[in-house]
């Protein structure tokens, strides 16, 4: 374990939202937002529905997610709308290598709040988080080949495409996906104008 996350931040903020760490007795909002987007999460964030069925679960998962950002394993977020206070996505790092040091990125926001910029605003502070706080080297993301959307957000967060994976990802319908395979690194990050 790092000493030095011992004390690290556990919320962040953008303009418009408050990333944050989860808290105990979040699962009953982790829930809510589970359910209210299941047919758009089912495609490519279905192990999120898998995993929170009932807000016990969610409240499990929750937990697990504090858990895992203690033991420095991974590090969840939930994004919440600073003058609602309701929670309206979710951005996680994961797959830490701590040697390398790298992370994955996955991320969600619901589709009322997307094409705002708010999701820009989240994984540039996202980004500055991993590589200012964790000392990350790079950050990766995969993508749908025909996610235009998220390849620009990505591009305008600094991620660089590194590659195509073909037949990647299979979705639930039992169709398999090409993939994009994009990363951020810290030595480019630094030098955007953000």
């Amino acid at each position: 374990m790092q000493e030095r996350l011992f004390k690290i931040d556990t919320a962040l903020l953008t303009p418009r939202t408050v990333v944050r760490r989860f808290r105990e007795e979040d699962g009953p909002a982790v829930y809510q937002l589970i359910i209210d987007n299941r047919s758009w999460l089912n495609d490519f964030h279905a192990a999120w529905i898998d995993a929170i069925h009932n807000p016990p679960d969610a409240e499990i998962y929750v937990r697990r997610q504090l858990a895992a950002w203690l033991l420095q394993e991974s590090y969840h977020f939930g994004i919440w709308d600073k003058d609602q206070a309701g929670l309206i996505g979710l951005v996680r790092l994961f797959r830490l290598n701590w040697q390398t040091p790298k992370a994955a990125l996955e991320f969600f926001i619901t589709p009322e709040y997307s094409q705002q910029g708010i999701m820009t605003e989240v994984l540039l502070t996202i980004l500055s988080f991993a590589f200012d706080h964790l000392k990350m080297e790079k950050v990766s993301l995969m993508l749908a080949m025909d996610n235009y959307a998220g390849q620009r957000l990505a591009r305008k967060c600094g991620f660089r495409r590194e590659g195509d994976l073909r037949s990647e990802y299979r979705k639930p319908s039992g169709e398999l996906l090409d993939m994009q395979l994009l990363a951020a690194y810290a030595s480019d990050f630094k030098k955007l104008d953000v």
